[in-house]
């Protein structure tokens, strides 16, 4: 029997980072050894090792650094002969640039500058624009004086069309549509990688990475599958409304982008497969019919991750235990906040995080502070990476998830998998695991997760119930086979119905 081929987009993820969706991703390629993967991995820098050993049906992984490279090809075209790199460089001019690309460009940008644009028609564009850079060089293109020319004044033109009313300090300065223009030359950098004749893609985010995905669709009608772990618009929301430092028009202009590049993605996607009920809302929200989605639960394997004692080194006394990379999303700092109050109850209690502390080195930093600040150096611990995940659960009596945003994540499910009860805030699809098994609290609100941790290690009886009841829960719904099986079923039954 014929193997079949996936086209497999991940970004910021697997096999260079570690952390929930790569473990998702990871847990995947391995348990589906009845298809092949081709890895179109978009990443921040180039120069990244994996994190993760790659099984025989990876075919091919393919880095595609937004920053960090002079020349895009230096990364995406490794394999590539410089001659042709060259001849694609020579055949660029401002006579070619004028005539073959602006018009494409023009339409794409006049879809971005608008919020009501056919995201079908704008994949018309993203499809031309891929096309002229498999014969015309990225760089040269985007360097060329007329494309600036016309950046500016559609741009220009078209906020101010939309915005009539606008304070001085909304309106974009010259440094404002530079960064624009910077923006789009890096994130739209994956429509120049080559793109492979597949049975299916699977963009695992709604965003950037899934751009071949739109290529596979508009060029052969490939199936396209997007699953949403956090939902990358709302996430791109939170993280750029965030930002002090980008003006009115650079949110307003990014904001713009990251929603166009989703709405098309779920226009041409055949299947959408939010891994909680919560994500859901949004998927709606952005044009998602009822009818694409299918909610496929995340999984762990329940021998894997199952109950154990205490190890002697923690259990002398209370122990939380946190598998988080250290970073905003993740709130540490409410979580150190609240790890005071529970001192103030219990005085020997012990905090432990476990997960990358140089995912963003200036949170981190304030984290440690932080800790330095409430004199909780004896009662925090930022104890970084830890190799095997399985044994950080089975470390405290409960864990504490106090994130601002998540998917359905797995920090949840495999502490309920080792029987340790959670305390967790609300958010993403945490309820959805947790209600009835855990704790579910406000986020941003150290008092109710420090009350919710109390609460546990103060009621043995409690703690115990809950954690049965929490692996039981785990055993009947969020097993590895039965999430693995969905998604077999779904990427067999839309390849077939493209060959039938």
């Amino acid at each position: 029997m014929e193997r079949k081929s996936v086209l497999f987009e991940t970004e910021g993820t697997y096999p260079f980072v570690g952390g929930g969706v790569s473990t998702w991703a990871d847990i995947l390629v391995n348990n589906l050894k009845d298809f092949d993967f081709y890895i179109y991995a978009v990443t921040g820098m180039p120069y990244m090792e994996y994190k993760y050993k790659l099984p025989e049906n990876v075919k091919l992984v393919r880095q595609i650094p937004l920053w960090g490279s002079e020349e895009p090809f230096e990364d995406i075209f490794f394999e590539i002969p410089f001659s042709s790199i060259y001849i694609r460089k020579t055949k660029v001019n401002e006579r070619v640039v004028l005539r073959k690309f602006i018009p494409i460009f023009i339409e794409f940008l006049s879809s971005l500058m608008n919020p009501f644009s056919d995201p079908e028609e704008c994949a018309g564009y993203i499809w031309l624009m891929h096309r002229y850079f498999s014969e015309y060089d990225y760089k040269q293109t985007f360097r060329s004086f007329v494309v600036w020319q016309e950046f500016k004044r559609l741009v220009v033109l078209k906020y101010f069309e939309e915005n009539s009313f606008l304070s001085e300090d909304e309106i974009p300065s010259v440094y404002d549509l530079t960064l624009a223009m910077r923006w789009l030359y890096h994130y739209l950098m994956p429509l120049y990688v080559d793109v492979p004749e597949v049975d299916l893609s699977h963009a695992t985010a709604a965003g950037f990475s899934g751009l071949p995905s739109v290529v596979a669709k508009m060029r052969d009608g490939t199936p396209l599958v997007v699953t949403d772990h956090g939902v990358f618009a709302r996430e791109r929301y939170i993280g750029i409304g965030s930002e002090k430092n980008l003006s009115f028009f650079a949110k307003k202009f990014l904001i713009n982008l990251s929603i166009l590049i989703s709405k098309i993605l779920y226009k041409l996607a055949d299947k959408v497969l939010p891994v909680c009920q919560f994500n859901t809302t949004w998927e709606k929200i952005f044009g998602v019919e009822d009818g694409k989605i299918k909610v496929i639960y995340n999984g762990v394997d329940p021998e894997v991750f199952r109950p154990r004692p205490k190890p002697e080194k923690t259990r002398e006394f209370p122990t939380v235990v946190a598998a988080a990379r250290v970073m905003p999303l993740k709130d540490i700092e409410t979580m150190i906040k609240a790890s005071a109050i529970v001192r103030e109850e219990i005085p020997n209690v012990k905090f432990i995080v476990y997960g990358a502390l140089d995912a963003d080195p200036v949170y981190t930093k304030k984290c440690q502070l932080l800790i330095k600040e409430l004199k909780l150096e004896n009662t925090f611990i930022l104890a970084g990476h830890h190799s095997k995940p399985s044994e950080i659960y089975n470390e405290g009596d409960i864990s504490v998830l106090s994130s601002i945003s998540e998917g359905f994540p797995y920090t949840v499910i495999e502490s309920m998998a080792c029987a340790r009860p959670v305390v967790a805030t609300d958010v993403g699809g945490v309820r959805e695991a947790l209600e009835g098994f855990g704790i579910v609290v406000k986020p941003r609100d150290p008092k109710a997760l420090a009350e919710g941790v109390v609460k546990l290690l103060k009621d043995h009886e409690l703690r115990e119930t809950l954690g049965r009841r929490a692996r039981e829960q785990v055993l009947a719904k969020f097993r590895i086979d039965m999430s693995v099986e969905q998604y077999r079923q779904v990427y067999n039954e839309l390849i077939q119905l493209k060959g039938s």
